[in-house]
């Protein structure tokens, strides 16, 4: 058996201590600088390091402790080049020699201060693109370019995002730290929604699941961080269960495998057990909210031996249940698809109808109307409806599962 790569090795070594670790490394140099911009980029500028130094060498004895003093040793760098305050740079202590320095506690071994500099990059000043950016860069340790692949942007497009949010921050005077409790349910709210638009964003990538492995770690932690809000674990289980079938979302030839059609063989049974038990930890607390209840929807499906076998009572119900929460356009048209199974195409294809002004625009409108009309002999009313997907489709996986929706009526 050939000897593994060993740029692969250390990029691996890298991807693990910059989950683990880089934003911890980010949230105490803002401690100490009182400078955002400044910390996160000496981090990312750090992680290239590591990445150029890794490769030649190997991963050090202590990477945690590498990554942390030559992120320092950035920052010191940005301080001067900035002409900051000499203050700040004595602050650091500059000058220990490397080797003690290498031999300093990884930040692991600290207090957390990711959770505050969660919420900070989630703030409802900011808008959900840059609070998605920010995240990815500041908690997670994405480089700019890998966010702006992960999200169909240009690089620069990507870094003018980010330094637009971080001068947000500043201007608004935006705190890094965990809200009062009077202010914490909804602050948690935009926490768990960036961690799911962005979990999201990866669900349908043949190549980009590193990231929704991130962001199910990244629910995980929020969850373990504040252990009494049921919601942060209904997260959890939802992207667990999520996460359990991403064998299955696409074939071998990397076409897009819809989830009546998925090899339920394939699903990771561990992994269903295991949302099943967080969802349960979640109920016991009694405060039922939107990801609590699409978890419940997600384990439905789970436990189904079936597609036609599917309990869509229970389904609906939980919709149903779901609207008090989140009435919105998409909540909505989730119903419907729930709804066409249990009182067939006629009565969803109504529902849909109703929601045709407000979501227009979205693809996934044009694309589940198309199905219930083909679904009731429609047909070139079912082609015209899956032509506007089409169009309005960005996903190169969606678009291809349009483009053999249409092929099969010979369009």
């Amino acid at each position: 058996m050939p000897d593994p790569d060993p740029d692969r090795v250390a990029d691996v070594e890298l991807a693990r201590l910059v989950r683990a670790e880089s934003g911890l490394i980010v949230a105490q140099l803002h401690r100490r600088l009182g400078d955002f911009d400044c910390a996160e980029e000496a981090v990312q500028l750090a992680i290239t390091d590591a990445l150029r130094s890794w490769r030649r060498t190997g991963p050090p004895p202590n990477p945690g402790g590498w990554l942390a003093t030559t992120a320092r040793r950035r920052a010191i760098d940005l301080l001067r080049r900035k002409a900051r305050e000499q203050r700040l740079i004595d602050d650091l202590g500059v000058d220990e020699p490397i080797e003690s320095l290498l031999l300093e506690p990884s930040p692991a071994e600290h207090p957390d201060e990711r959770l505050p500099m969660l919420f900070a990059c989630c703030h409802p000043a900011l808008n959900v693109e840059a609070r998605i950016a920010l995240t990815l860069r500041a908690v997670v340790g994405l480089t700019t370019d890998r966010i702006a692949r992960s999200f169909l942007v240009s690089t620069a497009t990507m870094a003018q995002r980010l330094v637009r949010a971080k001068r947000k921050i500043t201007v608004a005077g935006i705190s890094f730290g965990i809200p009062d409790h009077d202010q914490l349910s909804s602050r948690l709210d935009d926490v768990l929604t960036v961690v799911a638009v962005a979990y999201n964003e990866s669900y349908l990538s043949t190549d980009d699941q590193g990231l929704a492995g991130d962001m199910l770690w990244l629910a995980e932690l929020v969850a373990r961080e504040l252990v009494d809000q049921p919601e942060a674990w209904g997260l959890l289980a939802l992207l667990t269960l999520q996460q359990a079938r991403s064998a299955t979302r696409f074939d071998a030839e990397g076409r897009l495998v819809l989830l009546s059609d998925q090899d339920r063989g394939r699903w990771d049974r561990a992994m269903i057990d295991k949302a099943e038990r967080i969802l349960d930890l979640a109920a016991h607390a009694r405060r039922p909210g939107r990801f609590q209840l699409q978890a419940a929807i997600a384990a439905c499906h789970a436990v189904a031996p079936s597609w036609p076998e599917t309990d869509w009572l229970q389904i609906v119900t939980l919709y149903d249940l779901l609207l008090r929460h989140d009435p919105s356009p998409v909540i909505r048209l989730n119903h419907a698809v729930a709804l066409s199974e249990l009182s067939g195409p006629g009565t969803a294809l109504t529902e849909v109808d109703r929601l045709a002004d407000r979501l227009d625009e979205y693809y996934l409108m044009h694309a589940v109307r198309g199905r219930l009309l083909h679904r009731l002999g429609r047909h070139d009313e079912g082609v015209a409806a899956n032509r506007r997907a089409l169009h309005l489709a960005v996903n190169p996986v969606e678009q291809e599962l349009l483009r053999a929706r249409l092929a099969e009526f010979d369009v």
